[in-house]
């Protein structure tokens, strides 16, 4: 299983055998989830597996009657008998977090459709699980090449199996803008039209109406979107459609190449925020999760006392909006990131304004780069991605502890983990899971497991027994050799 369960109580019993008989039972607000678990098993089975309230030979997944503080809202029990399976939880989220855990435990051909067996056993026993960090997340970006719609679900698809619960959109860049916003047409008219991206292959945008269903469809899977608009750095596409966000007023060329931190907004200007508490109101009013991630990094062409007299003005606007102000590491360096969360990217383990602001209360996400970073080559000899960074095999993805890994910030402030996927080499999505897979999974194990459960060669026959979903999910994974794949 991965992630790993925090404890996991093999029995000697009969294992419980999944047939043409079995029924799923479900009242109240579990029965989204057992519509999902059976639709996710109806394929491979050929069994009807009907939803009700009642029944003999069942799955039963039910919400606890009284909150189990241990399990809080993502944990599960899982008990497995002969006569049938047990799946508690505090909340639906937690039921969906034990789904994906059950569907493990059936044999590999579960993710085939055109497998027919008689029954399908599943052994006895009783896990409890919950999470070790509460934020479990994901990045892709969407500025350097747009990904559509489509592929992201394809990808929330497969985050969802590994227990990832955020997926953090990095909609805008110097290359590219990939949200509508209402009032600034020319964002993504000119900002996200065609020619934009890498090597001008990478054009499109989302709609709000396509961003709405994308957070939908996330929530349905229990992962909550995180919108990204990168500010004052990494603004060039703004710029091209709107030269008033520039000092001189005067649009500077589109950019198709990869170099960084040529770019800002005026911070001297009213109308830069105007903007920007025009994205941050249109973006908050079409995300019904916490968190609006403001960049905020290698703003390079912001004089420091105008960067931070930005962040002072633009990260309590988030607030206004009802949500918390996220961003890159740099924000620190203003006090108001203190009601912030801040999201640790650098390959140095000590960073004194990070390490500061934790003190004071912010919260703090870990991506250091050199580890979460999975555009990053496997080796120099993988094709895409770069290695700015260094090459990152699954052994370093694996091998740290999120909790202690920067100097100065106490396991107590950190949120959790994120692993970010920059666009720049990845043109397509066969090329996003090469980059992801499998490292994404050494991530999630690395935010959902108890320390005491991080044991890398356990995980890496554990992994090489998973890759058999990939391979009959068609997910084009990297077959990394430190693995013997099943």
């Amino acid at each position: 299983m991965i992630p790993a369960p925090a404890e996991v109580v093999p029995s000697r019993s009969e294992p419980f055998r999944l047939t043409g008989d079995t029924v799923i039972t479900a009242s109240g607000a579990a029965v989204p989830v057992a519509d999902q678990l059976a639709a996710a098993l109806r394929p491979a089975t050929g069994f009807p597996l009907p939803v009700r309230a009642s029944g003999g030979n069942a799955v039963n997944l039910r919400l606890n009657d009284v909150v189990d503080p241990w399990m809080g809202d993502e944990g599960y029990r899982l008990e497995i008998r002969p006569e049938g399976v047990a799946l508690r939880a505090n909340r639906p989220a937690g039921l969906f977090a034990g789904f994906q855990t059950l569907r493990q435990l059936l044999p590999p051909a579960i993710e085939a459709v055109t497998v027919r067996h008689a029954e399908w056993a599943v052994p006895a026993g009783v896990i409890r699980d919950r999470p070790r960090f509460a934020y479990r997340g994901a990045m892709l970006d969407l500025a350097r090449h747009f990904h559509p719609p489509a592929d992201v679900k394809r990808y929330l698809d497969e985050l969802s199996r590994l227990k990832i619960n955020y997926l953090h959109l990095h909609l805008a860049d110097d290359q590219g803008w990939r949200i509508e916003i209402d009032g600034w047409p020319r964002l993504t008219t000119v900002g996200g039209g065609p020619g934009t991206g890498v090597r001008g292959i990478g054009g499109g945008h989302l709609t709000q109406a396509d961003y709405r269903d994308l957070v939908r469809y996330a929530a349905q899977r229990h992962i909550t979107i995180v919108p990204e608009i990168d500010m004052p750095g990494h603004v060039n596409a703004a710029q091209v459609a709107y030269p008033e966000l520039t000092c001189d007023g005067v649009a500077p060329r589109p950019r198709i190449d990869i170099r960084v931190g040529y770019s800002s907004l005026c911070t001297g200007k009213e109308v830069t925020y105007r903007f920007a508490e025009d994205v941050i109101r249109q973006l908050a009013a079409i995300t019904p999760g916490p968190y609006l991630h403001l960049g905020g990094d290698e703003a390079m062409s912001t004089p420091h006392a105008d960067y931070v007299a930005f962040e002072q003005r633009v990260l309590p606007l988030v607030a206004k909006y009802g949500k918390t102000a996220s961003g890159w590491e740099e924000i620190a360096a203003a006090p108001a990131a203190t009601n912030a969360v801040i999201q640790y990217w650098a390959v140095t383990r000590d960073k004194p304004a990070v390490a500061a602001a934790a003190g004071a209360g912010a919260k703090v996400i870990m991506s250091p780069a050199n580890r979460t970073y999975l555009d990053m080559q496997y080796d120099l000899l993988t094709p895409g991605g770069l290695h700015w960074a260094g090459t990152i095999d699954l052994p370093a993805a694996y091998d740290w502890d999120p909790a202690t890994w920067a100097h100065g910030v106490p396991p107590e402030s950190v949120l959790g983990v994120e692993a970010p996927l920059w666009s720049e080499t990845l043109r397509d999505y066969r090329e996003v899971e090469f980059s992801a897979f499998p490292r994404m999974a050494a991530i999630a194990e690395l935010g959902w497991s108890p320390r005491s459960a991080h044991d890398w060669v356990s995980f890496r026959d554990r992994l090489g027994r998973y890759g058999q979903g990939w391979v009959r999910r068609d997910v084009h994974f990297y077959r990394s050799p430190e693995v013997r794949w099943s």
